[in-house]
């Protein structure tokens, strides 16, 4: 009998796959950055991107399914919290960032996000499962 819980809908979010959690991780930054007449770079977007698509696929694949995904705005960036169901710190977590020696099809996600975010957090949740936390600062699109 699988352990593995379920994917269900974030609260207010509707995000169940790597893809809905970009979609809505985007419209968030550009919901509050078009309110303030300001555009994120593309780049930084793009790195958004990476950065929600790891955390969210982890999440299902090692996590015993996606139990929450938030995001927060900030005038700097955007803060995303990725809740799972396992109580299981991942060894990665206090990680370099270094690239794995040998390509074995997986391995890279992490050292990714290492890369592209900051304030990185992994803490278990009170009820069970744990939260990824991280802040992918944002600039503004050059004028």
């Amino acid at each position: 009998m699988s352990t593995a819980r379920r994917t269900r809908p974030a609260d207010g979010t509707g995000v169940r796959s790597a893809a809905g959690a970009r979609a809505h991780a985007e419209a968030t930054v550009r919901a509050r950055w078009d309110s303030e007449g300001r555009a994120p770079h593309r780049q930084d977007m793009i790195d958004l991107s990476l950065v929600v698509s790891e955390l969210v696929t982890n999440a299902i694949r090692h996590g015993a399914g996606l139990a929450g995904f938030d995001v927060r705005t900030t005038g700097e960036g955007v803060r995303i919290d990725v809740h799972d169901h396992s109580d299981v710190i991942p060894e990665a977590a206090g990680g370099t960032g270094a690239l794995p020696d040998v390509h074995r099809g997986s391995g890279y996600g992490w050292p990714l996000v290492i890369r592209l975010a900051r304030d990185i957090d992994v803490r278990r949740r009170p009820g069970g499962g744990k939260t990824v936390s991280v802040f992918v600062p944002l600039r503004d699109a050059p004028a």
